[in-house]
């Protein structure tokens, strides 16, 4: 019934062998036909860009994305593993910028074309897409291609903008004139989770001090910090707080004005002239350092109060560059201050600003400071390091620029943005109200649109004459159909008549932000409301949805921020939220270091079921994984082998004994007592594993199976050989058997999910060839016997004292002894004789005070030990020669004094223990043996296969 098994196994190559078997049974659809008409469960695949190729980090949110899709599956799901690709936005259009060795919009529009650069964007996010399906197949995770969604179909997009058109309806949706996070490369600004997934800590910028002049006493200055020297030229005013105490000290020739508390950044120890509160500063006119931002009307550079000025750093007074700073503009707003930009879209200075003109605003630090150094109005400068945005695609330094863009109010939403969230199933359960709690309490109206080209475009037109807006929801309102390309340039050609003055209406520039593209996919895969009203409500929310942590404030944020606004629910029940993975001394994987892991890599050389049981069971859920090939081939030698071992074992001696789990189960309760413990445990551990994924707690449950497995190995099996070995077929023998056979197929179920490859091979052989993904998941079996568990509890206990004296004393567990005393009360005398087998003693008493041992050893102790020490030295020998464990041998041997006299004594014991037949003093023909010291005495041992 069971086929041979290969002790020697390779995980690479069993899984390629049985990822080619799954392909050929189609067991994925089967899968799924198996469970069709079932209730659902419900699992929203987040889209990768296919422009690129997968990576390490890749495998882990895949693994507990396809755990939990085929442990729903066992349970009787019926589970849609639905694929996607997000293929808009950003990452697709730096790419095919590299690759025709361009940079910036210029080049884009002047040089390529809008229209061909999108066609170049369409192709290569279809390049990889072969990569990662064999990538996924290759790690075992089931997604079903085939029915794919793309984020680039018209059906898609259609949905995208009905989307956006709800928001609207809600007054939702407005363009404002605002301060945003802005990559002067890409020439766009960026939403607010796409800020945070840019920032890089210890970034080196400068810190200077300047000195701004009052008119009416050029020998008197206010001092101002900034660590953006390039917004200087562009400074309109200087903010204090009314209530913070001010000082003006003396300094050489010079008064200085700055805080109280911050007195710490003078060169010298101040002399003190005068005190006075902020309020009493508002007003005072100061020269302007650059001639470029004094207004032609209105009134600037004078001092203003505002209530966001602090005395925690600089010198309690905030240089004011209106366009360059949320709360710069806010100020200068209410106040009235007039403004104008110093800087273009590109990151460079505007032509008027003659002394920097044309230089990038980071070039331009250096310069300016040494302008203002020469001129006296440098006070000192330094370098800080600190945290700082960068473009999460190109790597660009972010800079804060005004400019016009569209927005959603995501804040007048915020109360139930909390709830919603508050609402969901967190694993870590911290993320709720730390990091995603904390981000929507901070949360900011959502800037939406993209001075870009490859995106959704945004769905708004407006008339050339009167000003009028219009959202557009379909293809069919356009006059277009419904398969037309909606993207950019032909989109923008597209022009309406205005219904309020007759007047042309064309679209505004912008595409949409790709996370929106994202964040709409539960109801956008379907291309819902005009297809798939049906299957949209049946999968909505999701029950399950997984990613790295870095979407707390990208995708899974998006996710909420939608379904919220469009149908006030989240649209997701439960989340797994993942650390990321790093190198073994836990940097970052990156390729300027040297340290990217090839998954290929990782799947030929450990296989992939050891990469996601290693991301299961190394460290708690949120937790960064330091990732190497130390630590997955510790996984390998101590997981995968030992489980193996166990089922090479159980089959090798099943195969013999022609063993059929088809005849009557002998009752548990009649078994032996480490087959009702076994079973107890099994028990226990189905449980266990059932209720820890049932909470989307997937690391107890890993790992629970890994300590079973290790019962089993090193505690189970070893002290049940013998009745495997064992001549007869007795009762015995035959629950010892039902006993391991219950506990491998249950533990190839219960590893399924976890690790496919192994767990089906092994069920597979046990099954008569039914794949483990297309049974049920185990239930306990009727087995729970605590009493049991908790005597074995101190039975292994006992062994571990035991041991340890035994240690201490010096002696070796092959040597017999007369007797140990233990602390406790008195086993039950079935698992003391267990105890008793382990320690190698003849009797035991329980009772002591501490664990004592009798160590004399008479002569007829000392020569069963070395009857002991000879079956060690048969046994190497057998495995030298590589006989198999059913062999029978003919042993020989060559000794004298006290080992010829064990030999002699214990005949049986070691034909027994060695399945020697014949066990004979001489050097035979034919025997070739080797010569060995044992125990201070010569020996030569022969065998050979009878």
């Amino acid at each position: 019934m069971f086929e041979k098994v290969d002790q020697k196994v390779s995980f690479p190559e069993l899984e390629v062998q049985l990822m080619e078997r799954w392909k050929a049974e189609g067991a994925f659809q089967k899968s799924l036909d198996l469970r069709e008409g079932r209730p659902r469960f419900v699992f929203y695949e987040g889209p990768p860009t296919a422009n690129g190729k997968p990576a390490t980090h890749h495998i882990l949110a895949r693994a507990f994305k396809d755990l939990f899709g085929r442990y729903k599956t066992m349970q009787g799901f019926y589970v849609e593993r639905k694929a996607g690709w997000d293929t808009h936005g950003l990452p697709v259009e730096i790419e095919v910028e590299k690759k025709l060795k361009i940079s910036g919009k210029f080049q884009i529009e002047n040089e390529i074309g809008v229209e061909r650069f999108n066609e170049l964007c369409r192709q290569s996010v279809y390049e990889y897409v072969e990569d990662w399906v064999a990538f996924s197949q290759r790690m075992g995770f089931w997604l079903d291609y085939d029915n794919a969604y793309w984020t680039l179909t018209s059906e898609y997009i259609q949905s995208v903008w009905w989307a956006l058109s709800e928001m609207w309806k809600q007054n939702l949706v407005y363009k404002g004139f605002r301060v945003a996070p802005y990559c002067s490369r890409c020439a766009t600004p960026l939403s607010s989770h796409e800020l945070s997934l840019g920032y890089r800590d210890n970034v080196p910028d400068p810190s200077v001090y300047i000195r701004f002049r009052l008119k009416n006493d050029p020998r008197t200055s206010i001092l101002a910090w900034t660590t953006t020297p390039w917004t200087l030229p562009g400074n309109v005013a200087l903010a204090v707080d009314n209530d913070i105490v001010y000082i003006k000290v003396k300094e050489g020739d010079e008064y200085l004005i700055l805080a109280e508390a911050l007195l710490t950044v003078l060169k010298e120890p101040p002399q003190v002239v005068e005190r006075m509160m902020g309020r009493d500063l508002v007003g005072l006119e100061y020269e302007p350092l650059y001639p470029y931002s004094v207004p032609e009307e209105g009134k600037a550079h004078y001092v203003v109060d505002a209530d966001f000025v602090s005395t925690e750093e600089g010198t309690g007074v905030v240089h004011t560059s209106a366009l360059y700073g949320v709360d710069d503009l806010r100020l200068c707003q209410e106040k009235g201050i007039p403004f104008k930009h110093t800087v273009g879209l590109d990151g460079k200075f505007l032509p008027y600003v003659e002394k920097f003109a044309g230089l990038h605003v980071k070039e331009a630090d250096p310069v300016i400071i040494d302008d203002l150094k020469e001129r006296g109005l440098l006070y000192k400068a330094e370098t800080i390091l600190h945290t700082y945005p960068f473009c999460w695609r190109c790597g660009t330094p972010l800079i804060y620029y005004a400019l016009d863009a569209w927005y959603i109010r995501t804040t007048e939403r915020k109360e139930q943005l909390l709830a919603n969230n508050n609402a969901t199933h967190w694993v870590p359960d911290h993320i709720r109200t730390g990091r995603m709690g904390d981000w929507l309490e901070n949360n900011v109206d959502w800037q939406f649109s993209r001075s870009r080209y490859w995106g959704t475009p945004v769905p708004i037109w407006i008339c050339e004459g009167c000003d009028e807006k219009r959202i557009v929801t379909s293809a069919a309102e356009l006059g277009l159909d419904d398969k037309a390309d909606l993207h950019r340039p032909y989109i923008d050609a597209v022009t309406l008549k205005c219904e309020k003055c007759g007047g042309v209406m064309r679209r505004v520039p912008e595409v949409m932000d790709t996370w929106f593209d994202s964040g709409s996919m539960p109801f956008a895969q379907r291309g819902y409301p005009r297809n798939g009203k049906e299957v949209f409500e049946e999968t909505f929310p999701a029950d399950f949805i997984s990613e790295a942590v870095d979407q707390t404030r990208g995708w899974f944020y998006t996710l909420l921020a939608i379904s919220t606004l469009l149908f006030n629910q989240n649209s997701y029940r439960n989340v797994i939220c993942l650390g990321h993975v790093v190198d073994p001394k836990g940097k970052k994987a990156s390729k300027s270091r040297g340290n990217v892991l090839d998954p290929n890599y990782l799947f030929d050389n450990f296989g992939s079921d050891a990469v996601r049981w290693y991301f299961y069971t190394s460290t708690q859920v949120g937790e960064n994984y330091r990732t190497g090939d130390a630590a997955l081939k510790e996984t390998v030698q101590q997981f995968f082998i030992p489980l193996w071992n166990c089922y090479s074992f159980f089959v090798t001696y099943a195969r013999l004994d022609n063993f059929d789990p088809a005849q009557p189960s002998v009752p548990v309760e009649e078994r032996h007592v480490l087959d009702r413990w076994l079973m107890s445990k099994l028990s226990g551990l189905v449980a266990t594993v059932t209720s820890g994924l049932d909470a989307y707690e997937p690391v107890e449950p890993a790992r629970r199976i890994q300590r079973f497995v290790d019962d089993l190995s090193n505690w189970y099996i070893r002290r049940s050989r013998r009745r495997f070995w064992k001549s007869q077929s007795d009762r015995d023998k035959m629950a010892a058997y039902q006993t391991l056979y219950e506990a491998l197929r249950t533990v190839s179920g219960l590893m399924a999910p976890f690790a496919p490859f192994a767990a089906d091979a092994m069920y597979r052989n046990l099954s008569d060839g039914k794949s483990v993904h297309l049974s049920d998941f185990p239930v306990p079996p009727a087995a729970e016997d605590t009493q049991v568990e908790a005597d074995m509890a101190r039975a292994r206990q006992a062994v571990e004292s035991g041991l340890a004296a035994r240690d201490a004393a010096r002696l070796k567990v092959r040597q017999p002894l007369a007797g140990i005393a233990l602390p406790g009360d008195p086993l039950p005398d079935d698992i003391a004789a267990i105890v008793r087998e382990e320690l190698n003693v003849k009797s035991i008493t329980f009772g002591a005070p501490e664990v004592k041992l009798d160590t004399v050893i008479g002569e007829e102790l000392k020569l069963e030990g070395l009857a002991r020490e000879v079956v060690r030295v048969i046994q190497d020998r057998r495995k030298k020669l590589g006989l198999n464990v059913e062999d029978r041998i003919d042993t020989r041997y060559d000794a004298d004094g006290m080992l010829a006299r064990a030999i002699e004594r214990h005949g049986d014991y070691i034909k027994s223990e060695t399945l020697s037949v014949t066990l004979r003093l001489g050097r035979d023909d034919g025997f070739a043996g080797e010569q060995l010291m044992l125990e201070g005495e010569q020996i030569w041992i022969a065998l050979k296969r009878n």
